[in-house]
């Protein structure tokens, strides 16, 4: 199965998603914008994965999940936080597939795509 990378989710989403296969996951960084951006013109899957981009690679575990709607909002930001005043924000709701394990890698730019072999429960080493 081939899936777009969201990297860098926190565990307790991913835990989360686990125990609730539908949820709304808010996204900041720019890469997993762009991925979400991707995935929307491709109708393509989602890997969700704990790990950064950089470390992304063949073995890599993760969540497989349907990207089912997604939207961008401008947020403010306290002026103390950041030098900038707004920052764009993606709200994409998922829904569960299951868990799957990278066996290839294709490097889009600013996106990864990657094969995904799914996988038993019993097979999961993540956390």
């Amino acid at each position: 199965m081939e899936a777009v990378v969201l990297a860098g989710i926190a565990r307790r989403v991913l835990d989360e998603l686990l125990r609730n296969p539908y949820r709304t996951i808010e996204l900041r960084s720019a890469r997993n914008v762009l991925a979400v951006e991707k995935a929307l013109e491709e109708a393509s899957r989602l890997f969700l994965t704990y790990d950064p981009f950089e470390d992304v690679s063949v073995g890599t575990e993760g969540l497989l999940a349907e990207l089912l709607e997604a939207r961008e909002i401008e947020t403010r930001v306290p002026w103390e936080e950041s030098d900038e005043r707004e920052v764009t924000v993606c709200r994409a709701k998922v829904k569960l597939l299951g868990l799957g394990r990278v066996t290839e890698v294709e490097r889009e730019g600013e996106v990864i795509i990657v094969r995904v072999r799914e996988l038993l429960p019993h097979e999961m080493g993540m956390g």
